[in-house]
């Protein structure tokens, strides 16, 4: 699942754990849901920051992280 699908997920899943009539095995699948695509974003931009430190290594020669 992409990044932005995952964060889009993750926004519908709030907005649902956020209704006072939600029954509780429901919220808790949508917790547990929400774990998961949390993780995924996360390794995503794990991954990104990666490939941009090697991006910089590789055009300068130095590591140098630019904010």
């Amino acid at each position: 699942m992409s990044f932005e699908h995952s964060l889009t997920r993750l926004e519908q899943i709030a907005a649902a754990l956020d209704r006072e009539d939600l029954p509780l095995e429901e919220a808790l699948k949508l917790f547990e849901e929400g774990i998961t695509r949390l993780r995924e974003a996360n390794a995503a931009l794990a991954d990104a920051e990666g490939k941009v430190r090697t991006l910089l290594e590789q055009a300068e020669g130095v590591l140098e992280v630019k904010e």
